[in-house]
């Protein structure tokens, strides 16, 4: 039987409940998938609280856009991919399920050496952050001021970042000190002072940021160490954003991305997996639940856990 995580109506974890689903065939253009993991993102939680208008319910709404599964059939027109197939995909209509059909150009390989959680932390985290440097232009040369590093979309941004050639400063809570070090980061401590210490471990300056903490400081610290307010960007206060002078990519911005922002979320995915096949890029994965406690893996987001919580099917 096929189920399916779904609420009827905004609230905390526990409007989430199991049902079973009848999962069409994949259509011209589809594939129809196995689910083995699938990725719990704060947006997912931030929507089925309300907190994220979605518009009104009017049918039990499935939830999650990240997973990893196998493939179990193709609709027309798809080339590339035959049943029994490992892949990874992402913005997917409901995750959170046994099984799920998802458009052929979301869907990509997953390598043997990525694990199925792995494929399934990736999707927004990775096209957040590789879609936010793309548009910032970060490169060699730059000083990255990264807030948030610790957190999935913060390590992603790390490791792109490093790739291309930048240097990476994150603040972080000093235990995470280790983690987004070991990612090529120079860590620093939240709190008073944060725009000094960042002087003194970035001497000649700082080019670009990038906030994916949210916080008052953070916003305050990028405006007043990068010249240019058009290469400071945030991932979580969108809404602020204008007022600032600041760009937005997420978090709330009422500017739609870009076709060009679309096409590089997408892409960022299987250049992830390529980069982790080849032992160049890592995802920290966290607790996972089985798909039945949903509900659990909500509350566990939205008190904070390290690494990327996922749900077994």
């Amino acid at each position: 039987m096929t189920t399916a995580i779904v609420y009827t109506e905004f609230g905390g974890p526990d409007v989430l409940h199991e049902i079973p689903v009848r999962e069409p065939a994949p259509k011209t253009g589809e594939v129809a998938i196995r689910v083995t993991a699938a990725g719990v993102n704060p947006i997912d939680a931030k929507l089925r609280s309300g907190a994220r208008p979605s518009g009104e319910i009017t049918e039990p709404r499935r939830v999650g856009g990240d997973g990893a599964g196998v493939v179990l059939a193709v609709g027309d027109e798809v080339d590339g991919f035959r049943a029994g197939d490992p892949v990874v995909f992402a913005g997917a209509s409901g995750a959170y399920a046994t099984e799920v059909v998802v458009a052929a150009d979301r869907v990509f390989a997953r390598p043997p050496h990525v694990s199925a959680a792995e494929g399934a932390a990736l999707g927004i985290p990775v096209g957040t952050a590789y879609q936010a440097l793309r548009s910032l232009g970060v490169g060699s040369g730059d000083t990255l001021l990264v807030h948030g590093g610790s957190g999935a979309v913060g390590q992603a941004v790390i490791q792109f970042a490093v790739l291309w050639g930048a240097t990476v400063i994150t603040t972080s809570s000093e235990r995470r000190f280790d983690r987004v070090s070991a990612l090529g980061a120079t860590p620093v401590a939240y709190g008073d002072g944060l725009a000094d210490r960042v002087r003194d471990v970035a001497p000649h300056g700082v080019t670009v940021a990038i906030d994916a903490a949210g916080t008052d400081e953070a916003l305050a610290t990028s405006i007043e160490l990068v010249p240019d307010r058009q290469r400071v960007a945030t991932l979580v206060r969108g809404r602020d954003a204008e007022g600032l002078g600041i760009r937005a990519f997420s978090g709330g911005s009422p500017q739609p991305l870009t076709r060009q922002q679309q096409v590089w979320r997408t892409e960022a995915v299987p250049v992830a997996t390529a980069l982790m096949a080849a032992g160049r890029f890592s995802v920290e994965l966290g607790p996972s639940f089985a798909l039945a406690d949903a509900a659990d893996a909500h509350r566990a987001i939205e008190a904070g856990v390290d690494g990327k919580i996922t749900l077994v099917p």
